[in-house]
């Protein structure tokens, strides 16, 4: 009797080539689709402040000025380590000292990272010749002042908003600002655009074809000209089919979309917030600034917080109260990852600084630290991925980027410099 043949090994089962190529067919526009729209982060320094300055009060000394009168108020108000300690109400140690020297020079060095010449609400309706006029000198003005070195890394305009009553008003602001200021040169870099109370994408799709308009007329790269976004209405947050209408605005821009930047004040007011109780703090502000943030991770727009309206003026126990609010304040931001705000006062500017500089400071052994053991696969306590090795070295090149930290602590801790950590940073 015969015996059954022996069968052989099973021949695993395959994808078949139809199969794979339909993957390729599905996938590769999304693939073109998600790098367009997520670029991930800009390789640029971003500033950790914006400072707004009327345009009929902004001439060729206000960042000399500002840094000026914020000396004054430091060396009044907190002149040693151990005064500016009991000022905020911290600890007065090591890595104090370190920021207090730090706070001191940055003041004398560069007080204003990022200046906006405000035509809007700190501005107000004026005579049409009359913004004209002051549109033509603060284009000026701007061209000048980088042309000698004296203004900041960051600058520009934030002009009326697109809404009805205001449209033609704003427009022509811009359209005399950009003009005159490519008559006067090259536009110079670190111009930034902002338009305010935006409430519909449209709105944003708008002011993107009036910049592509503008570069052609001119002559320029296309996207040479970006801008911000200002979130200040519930409509740019929650539209009324109940779709979050952040990310669409980023979309509307086509790429121009530089940075989303909530506005307290008028945010919290459409929301029914009381006047004393508007606050970057207030849940309605963390709910808007939680929804910017998941909307714009990815795509290059960076977040702005708002401010607080709270002056440091007056006696020292207002300046102090003051100063550990706005301190407080801007330490809450930094740590839930909004790593820029806005200023409106030069005696702001010691506690914006104070409180930027503490947080880098006080995080550099652990980052160093966590940063070279994963680069050298040395396990510890915490396991460290991809992502929060990209995190460590953005965090370090922020501290970098404003003065907090020195290149070469940093590299004699990490064995990095500044190119390789962009590179892990993925920038």
């Amino acid at each position: 009797m015969s015996q059954p043949a022996q069968a052989g090994p099973a021949r695993p089962v395959s994808f078949s080539d139809a199969a794979r190529a339909a993957v390729e067919a599905l996938l590769t526009p999304v693939d073109a689709e998600l790098t367009r729209r997520y670029p991930g982060e800009r390789s640029a320094r971003q500033p950790v402040h914006t400072v707004y300055v009327p345009a009929d009060a902004f001439g060729a000394h206000t960042v000399r000025t500002w840094g000026a009168q914020a000396l004054a108020v430091f060396d009044e108000h907190a002149g040693t380590p151990a005064r500016l300690a009991q000022a905020l109400g911290v600890a007065d140690d090591a890595v104090l000292a370190d920021v207090h020297a730090r706070v001191r020079a940055k003041l004398a060095r560069e007080p204003i990272e990022d200046l906006r010449i405000d035509f809007e609400d700190g501005y107000g309706p004026r005579p049409d010749a009359e913004e004209d006029a002051e549109a033509v000198r603060a284009a000026k003005l701007v061209a000048a002042t980088a042309a000698d070195g004296s203004a900041p890394p960051y600058f520009g305009i934030r002009t009326k908003c697109l809404e009805a009553a205001v449209r033609a008003r704003g427009i022509r602001t811009l359209e005399l600002f950009l003009g005159t200021l490519l008559a006067e040169g090259d536009l110079p870099d670190g111009l930034l655009l902002t338009l305010p109370k935006v409430s519909h994408p449209a709105q944003v799709a708008a002011l993107a074809r009036l910049l592509t308009d503008f570069e052609q007329r001119a002559g320029l790269p296309a996207g040479r000209l970006g801008f911000e976004i200002q979130i200040e209405t519930t409509q740019a947050v929650l539209g009324p089919d109940g779709r979050a209408t952040v990310a669409l605005l980023i979309g509307a821009a086509e790429g121009r979309a530089v940075g989303l930047h909530y506005g307290t004040f008028d945010y919290s007011a459409a929301c029914g917030v009381g006047a004393a109780h508007q606050s970057p703090d207030h849940p309605v502000a963390d709910h808007a600034k939680a929804v910017m943030q998941v909307a714009a991770a990815g795509t290059g727009v960076r977040l702005s917080d708002g401010s607080t309206n709270v002056i440091p003026t007056g006696p020292a126990e207002q300046v102090h109260a003051a100063w550990r609010l706005h301190h407080r304040l801007v330490r809450r931001s930094l740590a839930r990852a909004y790593y820029q705000g806005w200023d409106l006062h030069p005696a702001q500017l010691p506690t914006r600084y104070a409180a930027v500089y503490a947080f880098h400071r006080e995080g550099l052994d652990a980052a160093c630290a966590r940063l070279a053991g994963y680069l050298a696969k040395v396990g510890g306590a915490v396991l460290d991925e991809p992502a929060t090795a990209r995190a460590l070295s953005g965090q370090l090149l922020r501290g970098l980027d404003c003065g907090a930290l020195d290149p070469a602590e940093v590299t004699a801790r990490t064995g990095l410099d500044r190119t390789a950590l962009h590179a892990l940073a993925g920038r």
